[in-house]
C-alpha cells in the first residue's frame, strides 16, 4: 500500500520589520493547515521578517540563532499537531555571520537547517552564502530536502537533493519577474521525479513586486495544488511511493545516469572572462558569432528512407527560403524509428551524402538523426552538416529503455565551431538529464541542436494569474506556460534548437521549438511549431559587440556564472559511492 502524507503549501505576504505581526500570521496559518490533516507545512523564504533588508545593520534586530525564541513557537506547534513545518527566517550564527535560512521543524525540535547556498543580488546587502551543503533530512513522513528561491535557478541543487534519495524538495521563496507557479520550479520536479512544494510570498515590498503562485508539484511535474494570489495554504497528496519509483516519463534516470562523463560540473569556465578564457593558449577560442536564424522541422520519420529524405529536402528548402542558416531534424529522421537496427548506415553514408549535397545546394547547416553502424556496433547518432560537408557527429550518451535493445551508448560530448557559433549536439533523452545541457554550457555552446523523439507531456498551460507584474511580464493565460526545453535553454544561457517527432498516436507530442536564452526575457525569444508537422523559425544573435569583454547573454552566461561547483561533488560520484539514506 502507497504511503501517503498530506502536505500543505503555505503563501504569506509578510510586512517587513514586523516579525511578532508576521510570526502569529505564519502560525495561525500553519495551525490551520495540521488542523486539515498536514503533516509537512511549508511557508515562504524570510516570511517571518520580510526580505528586502537595505543592510546589516537594518536586519539586525531582526536576526536570531537556531535553534531560539522563533523556531521555539513553531516547535510547539510542531509537537501539538504531531508535524513537520519549514520556516523561513534570518539566521545568526556564533560568529556574528547572518544567513537567508529554512529550518525544517519536527515534534521533537529542529531537525536541520540549510542556509541560502546561492545568493540572489539582495543577499549580499546583509548575508553569507550558506555553508551548510545540500542535506537530505531522514523524517518519518519522508526524506525532505530544503532549497531557498535563487537556489533552484541552478540545476545541480535539486540534482544534489535527488541523488541522495530526497521524497520532496521544499523551496521557500521570494519569487518575483514572472507568472507563477514559475517553470523553473517544475522542472526541478519532473527532471528529478520527485515533489517540489513550493511556498512563495506575494505583495509588493520596497518597490519589489513578489508572484505568488505557492503550489504542490508533483514527480511528473503536474500541479496537485495551487494557490494564485492572497495569504492561505492549500492541500494536496504527497506519494513517497510515487516519489521513490524515481522515473522521468517513464524512464529510469538515476539508473541511466552517467557520472563518469560529468566531472565538468565541478568545474567554473565561466569565473573569468568567457572571451579570455576560452582564448587561453590559443586553443579553441569561441567563434566570433553572428545574428543568424535557426530553424527546427517537425515531422514523424518511416521506414522509408527515401520518403524522409524527400520530406527533409522540402523542410531544408522552406527553412532557407524563411532566411534560415540551420536547420535541425528529429532523431532518427533519417532511418526512422520503428526498428531502427535494421535501417543502419555508416557515417559518411549514403544519406548523409544526400545531406550534404543538399547543404551544398542550399548554402545552409542541417542536423538530423540516423542509426549509425560502426564495426560491430550501432548507435542512435546525428550528424551536423554543413555546405563544405559533414561537420561533427554524436552518439546519444542516455539511452532510453527503447534505445538499449538497439544501441551502444557514446562516450563523448560533441561540440562544433560554425560562422553561427559554438553548437553542441545532444539527442532526445539526453537533453532530460540536466547534467547534458549544463556541460555543453560549460564548454562555452551558444546553441544546442537536439534532435529528439520525446514522447509524454512536458509542457502545459496556465489559465492566467490576478497578481498584478510590471510590463512586459506576462499575467495573462499561455497555452505554453511551461516547455520543459525551454527551461533548458535558459538555465544555461544557450539558444536550444529542439526538434521532436509528431506522432500523436504513438505518444509523441511534438512541441518542437527555438527557445531563448534567458529565462525572464519577455516577450519570449523563440518560435513553436503547434501544428502536427511543421517548421518553426527564429532569430539567434550569438555575436558581441566591439568590446573585450562579452556583451551577449550567450557569451556572458550569467546564470552559468554564479554557479558554486564546491558544492557539487555528489554529482560526479559513481551511484555504489553516494550517501543515500536507505529506504
Amino acid at each position: 500500500m502507497s504511503q501517503i502524507v498530506k502536505v500543505a503549501t503555505v503563501q504569506f505576504e509578510p510586512t517587513l520589520g514586523e516579525k511578532e505581526r508576521n510570526i502569529a500570521g505564519l502560525l495561525a496559518l500553519c495551525e490551520d493547515a495540521a488542523k486539515a490533516g498536514a503533516r509537512l507545512i511549508v511557508t515562504p523564504e524570510m516570511g517571518t521578517t520580510g526580505y528586502c533588508w537595505f543592510d546589516r545593520a537594518e536586519v539586525a534586530p531582526q536576526v536570531e540563532p537556531v535553534p531560539g525564541p522563533t523556531t521555539a513557537r513553531f516547535s510547539a506547534l510542531a509537537k501539538a499537531y504531531d508535524c513537520w513545518i519549514v520556516v523561513g527566517l534570518p539566521e545568526m550564527d556564533d560568529d556574528n555571520i547572518y544567513y537567508n535560512s529554512a529550518v525544517l521543524i519536527g515534534p521533537d525540535g529542529v531537525v536541520g537547517t540549510h542556509r541560502k547556498s546561492h545568493p540572489y543580488i539582495s543577499e549580499p546587502k546583509w548575508s553569507a552564502p550558506g555553508d551548510l551543503g545540500h542535506q537530505v533530512f531522514e523524517t518519518p513522513i519522508g526524506r525532505i530536502g530544503l532549497l531557498i528561491c535563487m537556489d533552484i535557478h541552478f540545476i545541480e541543487t535539486a540534482r544534489l537533493m535527488a541523488v541522495q534519495g530526497a521524497d520532496v524538495i521544499c523551496h521557500i521563496s521570494n519569487w518575483l519577474a514572472e507568472r507563477t507557479p514559475a517553470p523553473y520550479w517544475i522542472s526541478r520536479a519532473f527532471e528529478n521525479g520527485c515533489y517540489v512544494i513550493e511556498a512563495n510570498r506575494w505583495g509588493l515590498e520596497r518597490t519589489v513586486q513578489f508572484s505568488g503562485g505557492s503550489c504542490v508539484i508533483a514527480p511528473d511535474g503536474t500541479l496537485a495544488a495551487v494557490i494564485d494570489g492572497g495569504d492561505g495554504f492549500a492541500l494536496a497528496d504527497m506519494d513517497l511511493d510515487l516519489a521513490r519509483a524515481r522515473t522521468v516519463l517513464g524512464e529510469s534516470v538515476f539508473a541511466q545516469r552517467r557520472p563518469e562523463l560529468y566531472p565538468e560540473l565541478l568545474s567554473d569556465t565561466f569565473s573569468w572572462n568567457p572571451l579570455d578564457f576560452f582564448a587561453l593558449y590559443g586553443h579553441h577560442p569561441l567563434p566570433p558569432g553572428t545574428v543568424s536564424k535557426v530553424s527546427v522541422a517537425q515531422f514523424a520519420p518511416t521506414a522509408d528512407v527515401a520518403a524522409n529524405l524527400t520530406r527533409i529536402t522540402a523542410f531544408a528548402t522552406q527553412a532557407r527560403a524563411e532566411g534560415a542558416d540551420l536547420v535541425v531534424f528529429p532523431e532518427l529522421s533519417l532511418t526512422g524509428l520503428d526498428d531502427p537496427a535494421s535501417r543502419t548506415e555508416a557515417i559518411p553514408g549514403p544519406s548523409t551524402r544526400a545531406l550534404m549535397a543538399l547543404a551544398t545546394r542550399l548554402r545552409i547547416h542541417i542536423v538530423a538523426g540516423l542509426a549509425e553502424a560502426a564495426g560491430d556496433a550501432l548507435y542512435n547518432s546525428a550528424v551536423l552538416i554543413g555546405p563544405q560537408g559533414l561537420v561533427a557527429a554524436h552518439r546519444k550518451l542516455h539511452l532510453a529503455t527503447a534505445d538499449r535493445a538497439w544501441a551502444s551508448a557514446g562516450d563523448t560530448w560533441t561540440t562544433a565551431d560554425t560562422p553561427l557559433g559554438r553548437i553542441g549536439l545532444l539527442i532526445g533523452h539526453d537533453a532530460t538529464f540536466p547534467e547534458s545541457g549544463r556541460i555543453l554550457a560549460l564548454r562555452g555552446c551558444d546553441l544546442i541542436a537536439c534532435p529528439s523523439a520525446i514522447p509524454g507531456r512536458f509542457s502545459f498551460g496556465h489559465d492566467g494569474s490576478s497578481v498584478a507584474q510590471s510590463w512586459p511580464i506576462p499575467t495573462g493565460a499561455d497555452a505554453y506556460h511551461w516547455h520543459h526545453f525551454r527551461v533548458r535553454a535558459g538555465e544555461n544561457n544557450v539558444f536550444l534548437a529542439f526538434a521532436n517527432v509528431s506522432a500523436p498516436e504513438a505518444g509523441y507530442p511534438g512541441l518542437s521549438g527555438v527557445f531563448g536564452p534567458d529565462t525572464f526575457e519577455f516577450p519570449r525569444r523563440e518560435a513553436l511549431v503547434t501544428e502536427a508537422e511543421g517548421l518553426a523559425t527564429a532569430p539567434v544573435d550569438t555575436s558581441n559587440l566591439d568590446s573585450r569583454y562579452p556583451t551577449n547573454i550567450v557569451r556572458r552566461k550569467d546564470l552559468v556564472s554564479m554557479r558554486l561547483p564546491h558544492h557539487y561533488r555528489e554529482l560526479v560520484r559513481s551511484p555504489n559511492r553516494l550517501r543515500v539514506p536507505a529506504i
